[in-house]
């Protein structure tokens, strides 16, 4: 059954409270609000039980292959020809999408930020985002944005679904209530959750916290998979039971509501008399998700060495190139050290891919100062980057014994495109001018004599 029905502004609750889920990522999934409202043995039928519409919404073209064909079919109180009139233009003048080039005279370097000041005003999810950076060309659905968002106020009577990709949310702070067209999902901090490109929702609160803040990243290109494990096998990393689809809930509401609309980067809004979240009934592939970053296993070296980051991807979207991620979400969670005779942080490198990385709670192994939870860093490619001085020594000179790394979870959106810093980035407040700094300690240690120092 539903789990939540509303008639005009009285909520009414038809189950548990504890929101259900159905596991599995990629799964053909099937579920109704309503006995009898989904139909068996077709799609279309010439009356749909309930006096329910038939609707199909797709995630792929039509004649993509069989096993990248997503579409879903809805039923719903009425059409979604019905939940958009007559568009007038809107403004979120701190939502970018790229390109978005030149809009500041900050010069090229490596970048770190403390977390977005708090609002003063009141603000909903929508009007809460901040883009930090563009990647790529929304208009050729390549390349992706990552944003930070902070908010204050439900999303009541607004509504919202953005055509140019598909948003990964990470709470940073505070749990939040994300009811879409096929069901609703509630994240806490530790979680993400995906809603596809075009689909509706609106975002409320959880809690009582001043705010509510967190991550996002607005993959413009092919949507979040799963990676390929390779010789890792069967098992381990993020496994696909452990990804939750919301079961159908709708809601039966006949009142003003508004509709705000993303579409090639720019922003519309279109006035309703009812709720739009009205699917009583769905099956199909094309779909929202959960997942809980604790569930993830971690595989590491066990002798020595330490491998290359990707090893703690845990969704990747593709592009033609093999191997080459439009965005790969990667994560740093809690995990054993015990490689022998080796430098257990991550190396210093340069990278094709460019690096936006936010910390969700504790410390960051290679960067125990200055990398504060609700902040960010970017590190664009080709740019040198790595454990900062106190981090080298404490690694260089530790015994090596087993250890576990705990209270940390940091993340990282990779992209192969170079991210383009937004003006709102480039002249916040929070930005550290002093970053560079955390290398000074690095002098030179080289004296010519043989082995070992």
């Amino acid at each position: 059954m539903d789990q939540t029905r509303t008639r005009g502004s009285d909520r009414q609750t038809t189950a548990a409270e504890t929101l259900q889920y159905m596991p599995g990522f990629g799964n053909d999934f099937e579920t109704e609000s309503l006995p009898g409202a989904l139909p068996q043995g077709q799609n279309s039928p010439q009356k749909c039980n309930y006096g329910l519409y038939a609707e199909q919404l797709s995630g792929s073209p039509f004649t993509a292959p069989r096993g990248m064909n997503e579409r879903s079919w809805l039923y719903r109180i009425r059409p979604s020809v019905r939940h958009t009139r007559r568009f007038s233009n809107l403004s979120y003048p701190l939502w970018k999408s790229a390109p978005c080039l030149d809009e500041h005279s900050l010069p090229l370097g490596q970048l770190r930020w403390d977390p977005v000041p708090t609002p003063t005003e009141r603000l909903t999810f929508l009007e809460g985002i901040r883009t930090i950076t563009t990647a790529g060309d929304v208009m050729t659905q390549t390349g992706m944005a990552s944003h930070v968002y902070v908010f204050n106020e439900d999303m009541v009577d607004d509504y919202s679904f953005n055509a140019d990709g598909e948003l990964l949310i990470v709470p940073q702070v505070g749990s939040i209530r994300v009811f879409t067209e096929m069901g609703v999902m509630e994240i806490e901090p530790l979680e993400i959750c995906i809603i596809p490109r075009g689909m509706m929702f609106k975002v409320t609160r959880k809690g009582d916290e001043k705010v509510w803040r967190g991550y996002i990243c607005e993959n413009y290109g092919a949507k979040f998979t799963l990676p390929d494990r390779g010789p890792i096998g069967a098992n381990c990393l993020a496994n696909p039971r452990d990804f939750k689809t919301p079961i159908a809930a709708f809601e039966d509401k006949e009142t003003p509501c508004r509709v705000h609309v993303k579409w090639c980067g720019k922003f519309y809004v279109t006035e309703i008399g009812h709720s739009p979240l009205d699917v009583v009934a769905w099956h199909g592939n094309y779909i929202p998700y959960k997942y809980d970053l604790r569930t993830f296993s971690p595989v590491g070296a066990i002798l020595f060495d330490h491998p290359d980051p990707s090893i703690f991807s845990v969704l990747t979207a593709p592009t033609e190139s093999a191997g080459t991620a439009n965005v790969d979400f990667v994560i740093f969670p809690p995990r054993w050290l015990v490689a022998e005779h080796t430098f257990r942080p991550p190396w210093y490198h340069r990278n094709i891919m460019s690096e936006f990385m936010g910390l969700i709670h504790g410390q960051y192994d290679a960067k125990e100062q200055g990398f504060v939870p609700g902040g960010m860093s970017l590190h664009n490619m080709m740019l040198p980057h790595g454990p900062d001085a106190s981090g080298f020594e404490k690694a260089s000179n530790s015994e090596l014994k087993p250890v576990k790394l705990e209270h940390t979870m940091a993340f990282m959106f990779e992209t192969r495109y170079p991210q383009q810093v937004t003006k709102y980035a480039a002249e916040l407040e929070t930005l550290q001018d002093d970053y560079l700094k955390c290398w000074d300690g690095l002098e030179r240690r080289f004296d010519g004599t043989p082995g070992i120092k």
